[in-house]
């Protein structure tokens, strides 16, 4: 199970200076992410226990972002979700409208997720 979230981060995810997005920013979107696999694997959004993140490289405003979820391993209830977050394509300079296509993503989070889904909510779901 996988999940793929590609978004443009906006002048309203901009917090910091410089356009810098604030961190939660991105760990909202790898939660959506994880979802999404809960969702694929169980029939059920499920509930996040614990997350481990690592933040690797800045994220600015107009930077186009890519955020993967890896299911990795099923327990009884709980699954085990890698996580990245790959900046994919980013603005020449903040004042400007040129943009460049990024030759190798550059990896901004990465993260290890544990989600809980209780075994009254999982359903079976046609793979």
């Amino acid at each position: 199970m996988q999940s793929l979230i590609r978004l443009r981060m906006s002048t309203a995810d901009g917090h910091y200076a410089g356009g810098l997005v604030d961190g939660a920013r991105i760990l909202q979107l790898i939660s959506d992410a994880v979802t999404e696999v809960l969702i694929q694997n169980d029939g059920d959004e499920g509930l996040m226990r614990t997350m481990n993140a690592e933040f690797l490289a800045p994220v600015r405003s107009g930077d186009y972002v890519e955020i993967r979820a890896k299911l990795l391993t099923t327990g009884k209830s709980s699954r085990q979700i890698e996580c990245t977050a790959h900046k994919v394509a980013q603005l020449v300079t903040p004042e400007d409208s040129a943009a460049d296509v990024l030759a190798e993503p550059v990896l901004a989070v990465k993260a290890t997720c544990v989600a809980v889904v209780p075994v009254p909510k999982q359903r079976a779901v046609k793979k």
